[in-house]
């Protein structure tokens, strides 16, 4: 049985990305659910490296910090000055002295690139025996990029730089697309004999296919079969168009597998959401993180969810949902936010303008309406009336309200915590209740009503109340005649 060879995956994103104008690294900019490094990382994985090297630079603490969360094994090497990407990679290549076989250099910048193609790109470098493979791509447009140049048989000749470039060159559409595979050795070798002789006075890497082709060793091109893998971003237009792509190839993707999406052009689901088939994902919705919709769910229209389980049969209709777990055949919505730790049991319902945190809504409880529901657990079957309070916070603690199974609070209550509602107990609308209410029995705080006779006549006279008030009492004076 052969060995695997040893692979070694270095990404370059120690560049400032001034046209970005941002204070955080271009790196670092979200798309989709990961970050531009995020993606690239993942695309990556597809290589299986025996180690990985990311070379930072502008703002370096900040990457490590992002790289430490989302690729603890991958090992950051600082480049204190940015000399050229070919000093990037030598600078990586000196802090692994043991890396041998197999060197798959990628900028940190290209979150649309497949795993697919780089393990494709991977093989045919491999089996080829080259000393160097290109990841090229046809564009229509290829201003600002580099350009793929052959010789009349077809092959590589070099790449050059557009900075660097006649005018001939420039008409070439064959682009380099920054990714590229080296035999290690070989790399090694033509690094130490690349110079700054160009417009930017920079080491390019792009330099060591010329090196190697003309040394005699075979260098190849292998070119994507979708040119938009290869697009990266330099300012914050063209990082809306790739995040506009990417939701493109997300919602194409979850349609096929059986996913109905109403309007993907208005929906935008994160690449590390999961969506189980006979889900609905109406117009208008953002599915975020790791969120999960099951079968039959429907989502939307107007509903973003971040972190949120949403379970088979369930409806969120125009909600904001964080960290939340909605059971199966649950409502939500319109117009309510749930917040992290709440959780709904199956068939429970969370109506229009109710907010909840941290509350546990058993089988079939109901909060209809115009709400708060905060550190909570209300049993099944449970009915909550509208313009309830859960007073959960005394400015210093935080205490928790229990209300038990098929228990009635009406409307306008404040429940004070803690305090417990017992099972089949009742409170009364517009009681503040303080103290627990046992199971059966009816809890009422009220004051006493009291009518002051002919304040409106007194205190609103010429007013339309008071012209209103006495027409009514004159008429049923005369019905009382």
């Amino acid at each position: 049985m052969s060995q695997a060879p040893s692979r070694t995956v270095v990404v370059l994103a120690a560049g400032e990305g001034k046209r970005m104008r941002s204070a955080t690294p271009k790196m670092l900019h979200p798309l989709l659910g990961r970050t531009l490094l995020g993606h690239v990382l993942h695309a990556a994985g597809a290589v299986s490296a025996t180690r990985t090297v990311v070379v930072v630079g502008h703002k370096a603490d900040q990457v490590r910090a992002h790289l430490a969360e989302i690729s603890p094994g991958a090992t950051p090497v600082l480049q204190a000055e940015q000399n050229g990407t070919g000093h990037a990679v030598r600078i990586a290549l000196d802090a692994i002295p043991e890396a041998t076989g197999t060197v798959v250099v990628l900028n940190a910048d290209v979150p649309l690139l497949r795993p697919e193609t780089v393990e494709a790109l991977v093989a045919a470098h491999e089996l080829g025996g080259r000393g160097a493979t290109v990841l090229a791509a046809e564009v229509p447009d290829p201003t600002g990029l580099g350009r793929i140049v052959r010789d009349a048989d077809g092959n590589l000749e070099r790449i050059v730089e557009e900075r660097d470039a006649l005018p001939q060159v420039r008409a070439i559409r064959e682009i380099n697309a920054g990714i590229y595979v080296f035999d290690a050795a070989l790399l090694r070798e033509a690094l130490g004999k690349l110079t700054t002789d160009n417009d930017q006075g920079e080491e390019y890497l792009t330099d060591v296919f010329g090196l190697l082709a003309g040394g005699g060793h075979p260098v190849g091109v292998f070119v994507a079969a979708d040119a938009q893998e290869t697009l990266g971003c330099n300012d914050r237009a063209e990082l809306a168009r790739l995040r506009a792509l990417l939701r493109d190839r997300v919602n194409t993707a979850w349609m096929r597998s059986g996913v109905s999406i109403m309007d993907p052009a208005t929906t935008w689901i994160d690449v590390t959401v999961t969506l189980e088939p006979d889900s609905i994902i109406d117009q208008n919705s953002q599915l975020r993180g790791t969120t999960t919709v099951a079968a039959g769910a429907v989502i939307g229209p107007d509903t973003t969810l971040v972190d949120t389980v949403v379970a088979e049969g369930a409806t969120v209709l125009r909600a904001h949902s964080i960290g939340a777990q909605v059971g199966p055949e649950a409502t939500v919505g319109p117009y309510s936010y749930l917040r992290p730790g709440t959780r709904l049991g199956r068939k429970a319902k969370v109506g229009g303008f109710v907010e909840t945190k941290n509350a546990e809504l058993g089988a079939g409880a109901k909060v209809p309406h115009l709400s708060y529901v905060g550190d909570a657990t209300i049993g099944p079957k449970s009915n909550i009336g509208a313009g309830t309070i859960f007073a959960n916070y005394d400015g210093v603690n935080k205490s928790h309200t229990t209300v038990g199974e098929a228990a009635f609070v009406g409307s306008d209550t404040v429940l004070i915590a803690p305090v417990e509602i017992g099972p089949g107990a009742y409170v009364a609308a517009g009681s503040a209740i303080s103290k627990n209410v046992p199971p059966g029995n009816l809890g009422v705080v009220r004051a006493q009503q009291r009518n002051v006779e002919g304040w409106t006549a007194r205190k609103r006279s010429g007013t339309v109340s008071a012209e209103a008030a006495e027409k009514a009492q004159s008429e049923g004076a005369e019905s009382a005649g």
